[in-house]
């Protein structure tokens, strides 16, 4: 059975994202003083008392007179996390009062029908959270209860009876099946939100030409033909030099950290641009994370000239010479065009990630290019591999024992890569080349 889900809701700035941290006991959510620093909603698994559920982020719900331009939008993503929540904390502001934003927040959750917890934060000094309570009554969401986000106050009794509430857990549990981890990467503004709503088929993330709209790493978990996948829509990353708001330098953290985690990202490309120099940066910083790798043109419908084509395929080769093994697909997020193969060419470069080669297929491997004769000399000196061996997945790691391993160079590295690419089914993986001494 999947996990039950916990909405955290409220206006801007009321501490939500604080919360999140709080209680998924992470820094995962990005906190800042600023309002609207939370845009999509944002999933972070947790537990109490042995119940493992799922808290929800959200933005913060404005006025419908709101003029931001993503207030729309962020109403929008709170809403659908109320409506698949099993239940709601209802998050509001002690050291403020009741405003308009939040009457209108409990006028939308009266309908819904769902348990709902009201919080009234910021009440960081026991001696005194009486008087912050009686105001919020008036709200008719039920009995107001004194909480510290920052310092943890009022969290352990809220979460006793938030598991009361929840659906009773009927043992089916998860099967121990490990996440496959996704991360979209990308520079901002090339159409990664995009993509992700097109791959889960539903508005999971706020989509908008305005640059930098996602501001947080955003999960989606899908299952495809089988295999669950933890799909990661990251904040557009630009050069460093270019991260200027102290929001925007969290999300960059936050989009290396998923980068981290991941298992496989897809770099998302503007395909009417070309691949650029922070491309290629993008690329090289997965690769050096050991992450496989797929790169995705979008924007394909706007290649509509053969020498744009063109173009863009020398701008291809010459950034990601590095990884000439890296697929590439021709996409279109907005008209869907072969956005059904990114799955397919995800879960293909997955499995050559995590494969395990026999010993005794290597040696084989190994004997043949002995035949060849190709080795390294050195002033009398002759490079002699003896025998190899998988010493690591994600990615592959290949040991080989040999005479003088101080003689392998780069062009020697690069020829006995290439040669196992062609030997073994490697495509969308990098690979670790390791030489050690045999000792006589």
């Amino acid at each position: 059975m999947p996990k039950p889900i916990v909405a955290i809701v409220g206006r801007p700035n009321v501490g939500k994202s604080t919360l999140v941290n709080r209680l998924s006991e992470a820094r995962e959510a990005i906190v800042h003083e600023s309002r609207g620093v939370t845009r999509d909603r944002s999933y972070h698994t947790t537990d109490w008392n042995g119940r493992s559920f799922v808290l929800v982020d959200t933005g913060g719900i404005e006025s419908i007179k709101s003029t931001d331009s993503f207030a729309a939008h962020i109403r929008e993503q709170a809403l659908a996390a109320c409506d698949e929540a099993d239940a709601i904390i209802f998050v509001v502001d002690g050291s403020v009062g009741v405003t308009e934003e939040d009457e209108e927040v409990a006028r939308i959750l009266r309908r819904g029908g769902k348990p709902v917890f009201l919080m009234v934060n910021k009440c960081d000094d026991p001696a005194r959270e009486e008087e912050k309570l009686w105001a919020f009554y008036s709200l008719g969401i039920g009995e107001p209860r004194p909480l510290s986000a920052l310092h943890g106050h009022g969290t352990g009794d809220m979460l006793d009876d938030i598991v009361a509430a929840l659906p009773a857990d009927t043992g089916g549990g998860d099967d121990g099946a490990e996440d496959l981890a996704v991360a979209i990467i990308g520079r901002p503004n090339v159409g990664k939100s995009s993509l992700t709503n097109r791959l889960i088929g539903a508005k999971r993330s706020i989509v908008s030409d305005v640059a930098g709209t996602t501001r947080d790493a955003i999960d989606s978990l899908i299952d495809h033909e089988g295999t669950r996948i933890r799909l990661v829509d990251t904040a557009g990353i630009r050069k460093t030099a270019q991260v200027h708001e102290d929001v925007e330098y969290y999300s960059y953290v936050r989009g290396l950290m998923a980068m981290d985690k991941a298992d496989v990202c897809l770099l998302v490309v503007d395909s009417s641009i070309g691949v650029t120099e922070q491309d290629q940066k993008l690329a090289n910083m997965a690769v050096d994370r050991g992450c496989a790798l797929v790169i995705l043109l979008n924007k394909w419908d706007l290649i509509d000239e053969p020498q744009k084509q063109d173009d863009l395929f020398q701008s291809l080769a010459q950034r990601m010479a590095f990884a000439p093994w890296a697929p590439t697909l021709n996409i279109s997020a907005l008209t869907g065009r072969a956005v059904g193969k990114v799955f397919d060419a995800c879960l293909a470069a997955a499995d050559a990630h995590g494969r395990t080669i026999k010993t005794s297929e290597l040696n084989t491997f190994l004997a043949g290019l002995r035949e060849s004769g190709h080795t390294v000399t050195d002033k009398g000196r002759r490079l002699k591999l003896m025998y190899a061996t998988q010493t690591g997945i994600k990615p592959p790691v290949f040991t080989f024992f040999c005479n003088l391993p101080e003689l392998v160079d780069d062009n020697f590295e690069r020829y006995l890569e290439n040669r196992i690419r062609e030997r073994f089914d490697l495509v969308g993986t990098p690979i670790r080349l390791r030489f050690r001494r045999k000792s006589e």
